[in-house]
């Protein structure tokens, strides 16, 4: 590959088991552009076989782009941050996880996405649940919005549940900084639950999928807020499978899913 197609720099690199990373990239400028916390911006690598039609024309490869939500605080523009895991049947993550700190990337300077707190009704009760790496949003937003009240400005919601559906522990990515910001946070919930927990593991936390923690009195007693569709706002994000049945769960309570045509209060990003 050209090396003018790399634009960018992968400066720290924190792997939490085998196919699940966490990746910051440092974009040659030195400065990214501003994005609103909770969208994403895409990276790049040249195709695995090296593109050799275009090899032959005396052209660079192609690169293989995927999209990826940004974990950074929106406010930090000297590096962006992903969480990422390994599809090992992928085109771009088995090459991405080869790539070492210090190696090249391409990564796109736009960002774009709704799934930001552009259409959530300030004031209300605010419940985020993912699966996966689908925590990546929530943490550039609680991020962005920990840096903000430190600067004396007002939270944009009023009490806030995280709940974050995962395997096995190594899974839970930023699962440190949130457990830190629910000590610290009387406003702030986090809540982990894991489905495949080996009879040698140490976990003493909740199990079992995350649509279960959606029972209107297990969610009241874990997140400490009911779950009112007068008052509360629910972002989803990570398995299409978990938003569908979360969705089928919530919409006879009376909530309503958010569209480009409709206001609602469920609103969701599917990862694939």
């Amino acid at each position: 590959m050209s090396a003018d197609q790399f634009n960018a720099t992968i400066i720290e690199r924190i792997d939490l088991n085998p196919y699940l990373a966490i990746v910051k990239v440092k974009p040659d400028s030195g400065e990214a552009s501003p994005f609103i916390p909770g969208q994403f911006c895409t990276l790049g690598l040249p195709r695995a076989d090296g593109d050799p039609e275009r090899t032959t024309q005396g052209k660079p490869p192609r690169l293989i782009r995927r999209a990826y939500s940004i974990a950074s605080c929106g406010e930090v523009t000297d590096h962006r941050e992903f969480f990422v895991v390994m599809v090992e049947e992928g085109k771009l993550t088995p090459k991405l996880f080869e790539v070492a700190e210090g190696g090249r990337v391409w990564m796109s300077d736009r960002c774009d996405g709704h799934f930001t707190l552009d259409a959530i009704k300030p004031g209300r009760n605010l419940a985020m649940l993912a699966t996966g790496t689908g925590i990546a949003p929530y943490i550039s937003i609680l991020r962005t919005n920990q840096l903000r009240l430190a600067r004396g400005e007002s939270q944009p919601w009023a009490r806030t549940a995280v709940l974050h559906g995962c395997r096995v522990e190594s899974d839970l990515g930023y699962h440190q900084e949130l457990s830190t910001l629910d000590a610290a946070d009387p406003t702030f919930t986090y809540m982990p639950t894991l489905t495949r927990v080996g009879e040698d593991e140490t976990w003493h936390g909740r199990r079992g999928r995350l649509p279960a923690l959606m029972e209107p009195e297990v969610f009241e007693s874990v997140a400490g807020f009911p779950l009112d569709p007068e008052n509360t706002e629910v972002m989803l994000c990570g398995n299409p499978a978990m938003i569908e049945t979360v969705q089928q769960m919530l919409e006879p309570m009376g909530f309503v899913t958010a569209t480009k045509k409709q206001p609602g209060n469920i609103h969701f990003e599917r990862y694939w």
